[in-house]
Parts: structure tokens; C-alpha cells; sequence
């Protein structure tokens, strides 16, 4: 299919270097790069190539994992190894009502909102209108924003809008003591995760969990490592991506405790 006017796309260099734009007609600004006729690419589809100046460049629609790898960044992110996870565990598919609490930077929402569009929504709770407003932008890249709302207020005690929610997100330093005000809007059957960076947090609010009479709480954390792959030789990495933070989840039987 192809490339559409106000799409958000990127093209790649050899060398593997992303380049960033919006497909409109006209004279188009690509940071690092400079201004090219943005009329080009509404004649190319995914995959195809182009020369500028001299050089060559291949145009890419972008999947969920460059979106979450190109945010624009303020707080912290929840980044692709995590959100991968916390998407499986939780089960979010199309149709699904997302409640996530702390929008970050908006990287977990975009995952959230490719995996829940267009049949269903993601609303998110974030306590700093200046994270809500980063967020908004970054989602607003990936054309999903129609199906994404927000509020801005403190978890552990503000109204939360809509009715049930299948999947409960919680990134924030002590998700335990907002399960009271959050656990009714969640759904008999629905998933939990919360992400927190340090044992402590991780400690308290599986014991929080237990105790209100979730099932199937379990926590973990993700490690990831590259392999440096050559003609004759393959070894790991010497880096590895490791501790980001703790996946905390867990699922609301009916009847837990209010």
C-alpha cells in the first residue's frame, strides 16, 4: 500500500541510520538530513528505494518497535523488551479497554494502542500534564490518538472515567496504594501489571496483590542480549541489556476484596 498523505515515515541509510518525516506535498524538512520534495513519496510504498543527492535511501512505514525506539524522551520509557512481555502477560488484543496509569513518554501506550486498536482504547491516568502533553505527541505519530484519552491526577485517589477495563497498567514508584481506588473499574478476570525499578516496590505490592485476592501473581524481570554475528564467528555481545525493572503480574478473580 502506498505511502499516504500526513503519514509519518523513515527512510534508511546504508549505515542503517534512521531519518524521520511526514509525507506531504511540497518541500519537506528531514532533520539531519535537509529538505526534499515530500510529493516523491506519494508515489512509494513500503520497502522502496530513492536516491538524494547521490545517495541511497530506503523508505519504511514504521512497526511499533522503531515508533517506541524514536520517541521523542522525558521520563523515562517503559522500552520494547519490557512492553513486549507486558503485552503477552496481559493478554491485550484488539477490542481490549486499557486503563494504563503514568504515560512516561508515551512508549508503552504506543505499544498499548497497536495492540487494542481500533476496536478498543487505551485511557491513561498521569499525575504531570508535561508527560501527558509528550505522550500525546509521540502517540499522535502513529495515527492511533483517536483511540487514546487521558487524565491528569493522582492515581491512588482521582475519578477514573468509562466502565470496566480489561487490562490494569500501573508504572508508577507504589501501585499498591492506588489498587484501592483502581481495582473497581477493573473487570472480574482482568490482567495486572505493574512495572517498578527496585525489589522494595516489587516486594509490596505482590504482597499487596496476595492479599486482596488476586490470582496467578507471579513477578519477574527481562535480561537481553545481542549476538556479534561475522563470516566465521558468532559470539554474544559483550553488552547486554539488563535490569530495566520488575514485572509485577497478576489477575482479579470475582469478588476480591474492595
Amino acid at each position: 500500500m502506498a505511502f499516504s498523505e500526513g503519514e509519518t515515515i523513515y527512510m534508511e541509510d546504508g549505515e542503517g541510520k534512521k531519518y524521520w518525516l511526514k509525507v506531504m506535498r511540497g518541500m519537506v524538512k528531514v532533520p539531519s538530513l535537509g529538505t526534499v520534495d515530500g510529493s516523491r513519496f506519494l508515489s512509494m510504498d513500503d520497502g522502496d528505494s530513492l536516491s538524494i543527492v547521490g545517495r541511497e535511501y530506503t523508505a519504511f512505514r514504521p512497526g511499533v518497535l522503531e515508533l517506541m525506539e524514536s520517541l521523542d524522551r522525558g521520563a523515562q520509557v517503559i522500552i520494547p523488551k519490557d512492553a513486549a512481555t507486558i503485552l503477552l502477560h496481559c493478554d491485550v488484543k484488539c477490542g481490549d479497554r486499557v486503563l494504563e496509569v503514568g504515560a512516561g513518554s508515551g512508549g508503552l501506550t504506543t505499544a498499548l494502542l497497536h495492540a487494542a486498536a481500533p476496536e478498543g482504547h487505551v485511557h491513561t491516568l498521569e499525575l504531570k500534564q508535561e508527560n501527558a502533553t509528550r505522550a500525546g505527541k509521540n502517540v499522535s505519530r502513529t495515527g492511533l490518538d483517536r483511540y487514546w484519552s487521558h487524565s491528569i491526577g493522582d492515581a491512588r485517589s482521582m475519578e477514573v472515567p468509562g466502565g470496566d477495563y480489561d487490562v490494569l497498567t500501573m508504572d508508577m514508584p507504589d501501585p499498591w496504594l492506588a489498587l484501592e481506588n483502581l481495582e473497581p473499574h477493573l473487570r472480574a478476570g482482568g490482567r495486572v501489571c505493574a512495572y517498578v525499578p527496585n525489589m522494595n516496590q516489587a516486594e509490596s505490592i505482590v504482597t499487596a496483590l496476595r492479599g486482596r485476592g488476586y490470582c496467578d501473581v507471579r513477578a519477574m524481570e527481562n535480561m537481553q542480549r545481542g549476538l556479534e554475528v561475522h563470516p566465521g564467528g558468532v559470539r554474544p555481545a559483550f553488552d547486554m541489556l539488563g535490569h530495566t525493572g520488575y514485572l509485577i503480574f497478576a489477575r482479579k478473580k470475582s469478588g476480591n476484596k474492595l
